[in-house]
């Protein structure tokens, strides 16, 4: 059945034309799709606790309306809305993330009525009322994937936290063998820590062991004190640009308006600024633990894969000036009403 609910949602993903529909309009479109009583369970106000419950891991958290509760029509418009915020290649990686899950329930033995792994378990929030002229956001969480947005006058505002994993980071087996779904993340990162010379490598790896977890885990602040590793202005001209690509990879993860928009504030907080740093193995592979994290005055992004003999891997992004849409719009909010 879990299967089945699958290829339904990865078929309405891959196949739905893209649309320019927006935010607002995609949000009050699935909210109307549902019926009360699903209203009711994902609706919450913009200034409620729950907006900053931020979870990247399988756990029993009922909050939002699951997708799996969802009918073919009411799954369509959450994946519109998804589209609305989220990359063309972001979206597809969502999909292959959610079926990862049904190759970790056969990889971990589990019964057939054993939901721990579970496709359906992907949830959306909406917080306060999706208007032209309000304040709002919604979020999608569930194992490996989580998005926390936040709109202001009909204007995408905040897309963070922004989380994906992938477990098994390589699928060693079966139908899906040699699958990567973070590649393009593991691939640029050590092409970038391979371009520097023993020197800058000194102060690029800040430790010989790779942290368990991403540093910043699911904190209400993405707070690294003492920022670490090569500073951007001690690379060659070839180095910062394959920096700035590995930025806006990650960056990129959002549709490319909003992307935009990060991307300027993290050029004027100023590039110079802007650090490297690795952790762990030098080489790639599994049973080779290693980390690298880039963090400047407005963005840490964080790469790990330590968990599962190192195929196991955690990526986020934190927007410390707008992450769960920051601290002025919350004000702006509570001062509205």
């Amino acid at each position: 059945m879990k299967q089945l609910f699958l290829i339904v949602v990865l078929a309405l993903v891959f196949t739905m034309p893209v649309k320019s529909q927006k935010i607002v309009d995609a949000a009050s479109a699935f909210l109307s799709s549902l019926d009360s009583g699903q209203q009711a369970s994902c609706f919450y106000p913009f200034d409620a606790d729950e907006r900053y419950s931020f979870h990247y891991f399988p756990v029993d958290r009922p909050k939002g309306i699951a997708m799996d509760k969802l009918n073919p029509r009411q799954t369509k418009a959450a994946w519109e809305l998804i589209k609305t915020c989220l990359s063309e290649k972001t979206v597809e990686k969502v999909g292959e993330i959610i079926q990862l899950e049904i190759i970790l329930k056969e990889l971990e033995h589990r019964e057939p009525n054993d939901h721990f792994r579970d496709p359906g378990k992907y949830h959306l929030t909406i917080f306060g009322l999706p208007r032209n002229n309000t304040i709002w956001g919604w979020r999608l969480e569930g194992h490996h994937v989580s998005f926390n947005f936040s709109a202001n006058n009909g204007k995408l505002v905040a897309g963070t936290p922004g989380f994906l994993g992938a477990n098994p980071a390589v699928v060693q087996q079966g139908a899906e063998k040699g699958k990567e779904v973070l590649k393009e993340e593991r691939e640029a990162g050590f092409a970038l820590l391979h371009s520097l010379t023993k020197e800058e490598l000194a102060r690029a790896i800040v430790d010989k062991t790779a942290p368990g977890d991403i540093v910043t885990y699911t904190h209400r602040e993405a707070m690294i004190a003492h920022p670490e590793g090569l500073l951007y202005s001690e690379m060659s001209s070839a180095q910062q640009e394959q920096m700035l690509q590995l930025i806006s990879l990650y960056v990129h993860r959002f549709t490319k308006l909003f992307a935009d928009e990060m991307l300027k504030e993290i050029q004027q907080a100023g590039l110079n600024k802007l650090r490297f740093a690795w952790a762990g193995y030098t080489e790639s592979g599994i049973g080779k633990p290693h980390y690298y994290r880039i963090q400047g005055p407005t963005i840490i992004i964080e790469y790990d894969n330590t968990q599962n003999n190192a195929n196991h891997v955690h990526t986020v992004v934190r927007d410390l000036c707008h992450d769960f849409g920051g601290d002025q719009l919350l004000q702006h909010y509570k001062a509205a009403h």
